[in-house]
């Protein structure tokens, strides 16, 4: 409040979200009012085959111009063009892991100090950079991978058993900490930093999307909340799991969309984009029948071979603990992404008959994400509509975060994570 007595209002600050898919540029500016989005501008640019594969960019020069084309379709509705940008970033050499870490404290009876905190982060951190560029060296065949942090969270942080959020000024003696890393190449980062670049903006992060899209709910505070978040693109399958409110991890595989499209296109002998213009019509159920049924038998072959990657992917998420006991595995699947769209990948989850090794305690329940459920970020423009639209918008939430204050104990988990990075 000022002299005359009169509220200021606050100044209004805009952002984007960029969705660089391997089928769409996907780009919203938004406006930031406290802890809400809202979405003001929404551009789409399709790619060429040879810009993207996999989720990777495999052509700078391809990929900025398409952006370029998104974010002035985005702007030209918000009237405004940001600078600063959150750009999500995919693909199967992306990894995503929950690390734990057990701290036996020499004097149970001294309060938990920053320094104490900071050194037993420094552990976690340690322990997952070691065991990504580890997997990664196995999956390669490349034993130096050069990697890079891409973003963390705290997990949990328990006091002898007890959890709790801020450990400073607390007596004990065992600190567990988990803590959510997402590694990436530096390849595939450098990219994206290079089209940030090249644009003229400014990148508040990058953020694995997987990870964006496991927090959009809203509910990644609540014990209560368990579930398998599977995000269909274009070129990948991206899989998060959620326990108890926090990420334990995220897989991703390459099998999009486009596998699909690139079925069709056989099928028929026809174009990539006859053949996607085909698929979008099978979806909509606009065919004629006899070109429906080709499709479908076609389709229900594919996707049992996506689901044997779901499978897989689900497969390192049910590991038995250290007392041998294997946890369930969450029975809520949440689906979005373009791909998502498809009805035979909805069909295919719900009558699965899911492998022995998947300790499910029911059969799953699989329901979509729709963009009104990404309850931080509202649509003012009236041109967002369905499931593939809820990455850039989990993205846009995942950016609210740099504007609010952060927690004590994410100040050092920053710190220690600002070396990784650089």
């Amino acid at each position: 409040m000022n002299i005359f007595g009169k509220v200021k209002k606050p100044k209004k600050h805009y952002a984007i979200s960029l969705d660089i898919g391997t089928e769409f540029v996907k780009a919203l500016i938004f406006r930031v009012e406290g802890q809400r989005g809202y979405v003001v501008g929404v551009g789409r640019e399709r790619q060429k085959l040879s810009d993207m594969q996999g989720g990777t960019v495999t052509d700078i020069a391809g990929v900025i111009g398409n952006c370029e084309k998104a974010l002035q379709e985005a702007a030209d509705q918000a009237g405004i063009m940001p600078k600063q940008v959150i750009i999500g970033i995919a693909g199967e050499f992306v990894k995503g892991l929950t690390s734990h870490v057990h701290y036996r404290r020499p004097n149970a009876r001294q309060k938990i100090m920053m320094s104490e905190l900071q050194h037993i982060v420094e552990q976690v951190q340690d322990k997952a950079l070691d065991k990504t560029k580890s997997v990664l060296a196995w999956e390669t065949g490349h034993k130096e991978i050069d990697v890079r942090l891409v973003n963390s969270a705290i997990v949990e942080v328990k006091i002898d058993g007890y959890r709790v959020t801020n450990p400073i000024g607390f007596y004990g003696s065992d600190v567990g900490i988990g803590v959510f890393n997402s590694f990436a190449p530096i390849v595939h980062l450098g990219a994206l930093q290079t089209i940030a670049e090249d644009l003229g903006l400014d990148l508040l992060s990058i953020a694995a999307e997987p990870y964006a899209v496991s927090r959009c709910l809203g509910m990644e505070e609540s014990v209560d909340f368990s579930a398998i978040f599977i995000d269909i693109g274009g070129g990948t399958t991206d899989v998060a799991v959620v326990r108890n409110g926090g990420v334990e991890g995220t897989k991703m595989f390459a099998i999009g969309g486009r596998s699909f499209t690139k079925r069709v296109a056989s099928l028929f002998s026809v174009t990539f984009p006859e053949a996607e213009e085909l698929k979008i019509r099978f979806a909509n159920n606009e065919l004629d029948h006899e070109k429906r049924e080709i499709i479908q038998q076609a389709f229900e072959d594919d996707c049992e071979v996506w689901l044997s990657g779901v499978e897989l992917a689900l497969e390192e998420f049910s590991a038995a603990d250290a007392q041998g006991e294997q946890e369930l595995l969450p029975t809520r699947i949440l689906l979005c992404g373009g791909g998502s769209m498809l009805p035979q990948i909805h069909k295919t989850l719900e009558n699965a008959v899911w492998s022995k090794e998947l300790p499910f305690g029911k059969r799953p329940k699989v329901e979509f994400i729709m963009p009104k459920d990404v309850v931080a970020i509202i649509d003012e423009t009236g041109k967002i509509k369905d499931q593939q639209d809820v990455t850039p918008m989990a993205l846009a939430n995942l950016a609210l975060d740099y504007a609010g204050d952060t927690t004590v104990i994410e100040r050092v988990l920053d710190s220690v994570s600002e070396g990784m990075k650089s």
